[in-house]
């Protein structure tokens, strides 16, 4: 943790984070990789007596008005217990609460908003479908407009707390005939009749989310439960790639600095041809290299933190959001791999947490929008911010900046 970034305020809140990762029993960290656990509402139930959750919400609904930079030092502290724990605290409070302070009224704000955050209910985001992941414009999950109310129908999959969730934040179309950007609605959606988790996930890793397939059979969804506009869930859809992406980025680091430390405190005390084996720059240059990673994993999230923070342009923070979910999970894949590598056969086994952590760090570079589907983002911002600059004049022309820059027939460009 960057120390010197927070101000006292943020340091009492993470002495509070640390103390409550410390709380956390070392059996439910292994009931839950081993499936036993299928939802933490317990954890989730005292993070919430500790108000740990939503810090960047206002006081009124139960958060602590504080923000992003502060945000992503908990979702860092929360990490160290375990990527799946990060995530489960992550998806009510920090995401779909995230789109209802940000888009919903003060009723839907005291419904589900104030509970959540107290430990009370919880929540998931319903996003992904069985046809497509990360083509979000083309859900088919449909809330058909009968007068008074909605009548849901569709599944999504892949959804983090779907077997624990008392309401889920649900996108469906709205409107057939409108273009796919244009026809999607965003609903919350209690856990009512014809709501059912149909289906659990053997995972790789991160196990004991609750990870279910959502089916959606003519659900009752009351019209007070539209949230934003009508044909505006991509407004909603928009705003909550911030904390998807920014706070997915935030946690890994956490889920990775204990595969660090162990390979430290390994490396230090195994001998090998009559030396501690850190002392092979074989050993010692890998460990070096996690981190570093983790160090710029962590400089990248909280200068992002603090340009959301400011409330720069829209598409820049768009831009170093995905910068940072694409580079900050990739680089703690790397370090956690460095440290399995250097603590040889014994890391491969369960007699140490790295084999755990390797495990559950896969899932990061996949969900909350493929590392793929970041690059894309990111070329197609940075080229757009490129040729604005240079219409702009604001910046030196360096193409000049060559001994030939104005040879003859060399600059042909079709």
């Amino acid at each position: 943790m960057f120390d010197y970034l927070l101000n006292d305020k943020q340091k009492q809140l993470r002495d509070a984070a640390r103390d409550f990762v410390k709380s956390i029993p070392r059996k439910m960290i292994l009931d839950m990789d081993a499936d036993k656990i299928q939802f933490p509402k317990e954890f989730l139930q005292e993070a919430g007596k500790r108000n740990l959750m939503g810090c960047r919400y206002p006081e009124k609904w139960g958060g602590r008005g504080m923000d992003w930079v502060s945000t992503c030092m908990v979702m860092e502290e929360i990490g160290v217990l375990g990527y799946i724990f990060a995530c489960t605290f992550g998806v009510g409070a920090e995401l779909v609460c995230d789109a209802i302070i940000l888009h919903g009224n003060d009723s839907q704000k005291e419904k589900y908003v104030k509970p959540l955050l107290k430990g009370k209910i919880f929540a998931a985001e319903c996003l992904t479908e069985p046809r497509g992941g990360s083509d979000f414009f083309g859900t088919t999950t449909t809330a058909t407009d009968k007068g008074d109310h909605y009548l849901l129908n569709g599944q999504k999959r892949f959804i983090v707390g779907g077997d624990g969730a008392d309401y889920f934040l649900v996108y469906a179309r709205t409107d057939h005939k409108a273009a796919p950007h244009k026809g999607i609605s965003c609903f919350i959606v209690d856990k009512t009749r014809g709501v059912k988790s149909e289906y659990l996930y053997g995972l790789m890793g991160c196990r004991g989310g609750g990870a279910a397939r959502m089916v959606f059979k003519d659900v009752i969804v009351p019209k007070e439960n539209l949230l934003g506009e009508l044909n505006q869930g991509v407004k909603i859809f928009n705003t909550m790639m911030i904390p998807e992406r920014l706070g997915t980025a935030a946690m890994t680091i956490g889920a990775a600095m204990p595969a660090l430390d162990v390979a430290t405190g390994y490396t230090t005390k195994r001998k090998a041809f009559g030396q501690s084996v850190a002392a092979f720059q074989g050993v010692s240059f890998q460990v070096a290299e996690a981190i570093t990673l983790l160090d710029a994993a962590r400089a990248m999230i909280y200068t992002t933190a603090r340009a959301v923070d400011e409330k720069i342009d829209e598409k820049r923070i768009r831009r170093l959001v995905s910068q940072s979910k694409k580079f900050v999970t990739e680089s703690c894949q790397k370090a956690v791999h460095n440290a399995m590598q250097v603590m040889g056969g014994i890391g491969y086994t369960n007699i140490y947490p790295v084999e755990r952590i390797f495990r559950d760090l896969r899932l990061a570079s996949i969900w909350t929008g493929t590392n793929e589907i970041m690059s894309m983002i990111i070329a197609n911002e940075w080229y757009k911010e490129y040729s604005q600059n240079k219409k702009a004049g604001t910046i030196r022309d360096m193409e000049e900046d060559a001994a030939e820059a104005n040879a003859k027939d060399e600059k042909i460009f079709e």
